[in-house]
C-alpha cells in the first residue's frame, strides 16, 4: 500500500453488483463528526483517535470522535446558544429539527469519545473539568442510550454552545458499502480547563497531532485513514490556529462528497468528486491500484 488509505477487500464485488443493478444501496444514516483542535506555537493539533482492529468498519484507521444521530434529539426542545436552528438548518441542509439533533449529536459524540463537553450552564460558558464520577456517570448512560443527550442537557441545565462548532465539510458513505453514513464534519476548539481522554469503547489509543504530521504519516502509509480523515487534515494544515479554522468554517463549500463507481475498459474506476488523490483502478480481477 503506497499510503494510508483504508480500503475494503470486498469492495470490488459489491462496487461490480452495484454497476449491475444486483446491488440495492443502504440508506445512508445521518451522523456527526468532531474535528477537536487545540493550539500549540505555531500551529494548531487535531485529536484522532485509533479504531480498534476488531471494529467491522474501517478497523486500525485514525479518525475523530463521532457517530450516529439520535432521534430523540429531534424532539425536546433544548436550551441552545449561537446561530438559530433556522441557520443550522440553511447551512446543513436539512429541517430545524433534523439540525438540532445533527448539532446534538455533534456535542454528544465529543462528549461520549473523548470527554469534552461544548456546553455550559450560561450562553456564554462551558463546563470545566469533567472528569469527576457524576459526570462519568451521566456520559455513560448517554453512550449507552439509557439517556438521551437532550435529556442530559436539561438535567444538568446547560445550554448546547452551538455557536463553539463550525460546520467544516459532509461526505456521504459510498452506494455499494453495507454501512453508509451522511455525515458531517465539524471543526471546534478544545474548551479552557477540559482535557481529553480515551472514553470511547470503540479507540484503542488517542493522539493530538499536527496535521501536516499526520498527512505526512499517512502519505508515508503510516496511518490508515478513510479519505474523509486525509482530506480534512489536509485542508487545516494552512491555519495557524484554531480560532482561524472556526473563521472560515462559515464559507466552505457543503455539497455533499460521495463516491462514484464505474465500469470502462475492463476496469473499475472509484473517484471522489473534487479529491483526486482518492481515484482507484480496479481491474475486474479485482487488484486495486
Amino acid at each position: 500500500m503506497a499510503n494510508g488509505q483504508w480500503y475494503p477487500p470486498e469492495w470490488p464485488e459489491r462496487i461490480r453488483s452495484l454497476a449491475e443493478g444486483t446491488l440495492t444501496p443502504v440508506v445512508p444514516k445521518r451522523a456527526a463528526t468532531v474535528i477537536l483542535l487545540k493550539d500549540t506555537d505555531g500551529t494548531p493539533v487535531v485529536h484522532m483517535l485509533r479504531r480498534r482492529a476488531s471494529m467491522a468498519f474501517a478497523g486500525g484507521a485514525y479518525a475523530y470522535p463521532g457517530g450516529g444521530v439520535d432521534p430523540r434529539d429531534d424532539e425536546l426542545h433544548i436550551r441552545w446558544a449561537g446561530p438559530t436552528r433556522a441557520w443550522w438548518a440553511d447551512r446543513l441542509g436539512v429541517d430545524e429539527t433534523g439540525a438540532q439533533a445533527v448539532v446534538c449529536a455533534a456535542v454528544r459524540e465529543t462528549y461520549e469519545e473523548a470527554g469534552v463537553l461544548l456546553a455550559g450552564p450560561t450562553a456564554d460558558s462551558v463546563v470545566g473539568d469533567t472528569t469527576g464520577e457524576d459526570w462519568e456517570a451521566d456520559r455513560a448512560a448517554v453512550a449507552a442510550r439509557d439517556l438521551s443527550f437532550a435529556e442530559f442537557l436539561e438535567r444538568r441545565g446547560l445550554v448546547l454552545r452551538s455557536d463553539l462548532l463550525g460546520v467544516w465539510t459532509r461526505w456521504i458513505t459510498p452506494e455499494f458499502e453495507p454501512r453508509r453514513y451522511d455525515t458531517w464534519f465539524f471543526v471546534a476548539a478544545l474548551p479552557e480547563g477540559q482535557r481529553t481522554r480515551n472514553a470511547s469503547t470503540e479507540a484503542d489509543r488517542t493522539v493530538w497531532i499536527r496535521p501536516g504530521d499526520a498527512a505526512d504519516a499517512y502519505d508515508k502509509g503510516e496511518l490508515l485513514m478513510m479519505p474523509p480523515t486525509i482530506a480534512t487534515l489536509r485542508q487545516l494544515v494552512p491555519y495557524a490556529t484554531a480560532a482561524e479554522a472556526l473563521a472560515a468554517a462559515p464559507g466552505r463549500d457543503m455539497t455533499p462528497v460521495l463516491a462514484r463507481a464505474r465500469l470502462e475498459e475492463g476496469e473499475i474506476v472509484l473517484s471522489w468528486p473534487g479529491h483526486d488523490e482518492f481515484t482507484k483502478h480496479i481491474p475486474t480481477g479485482g487488484t486495486s491500484a
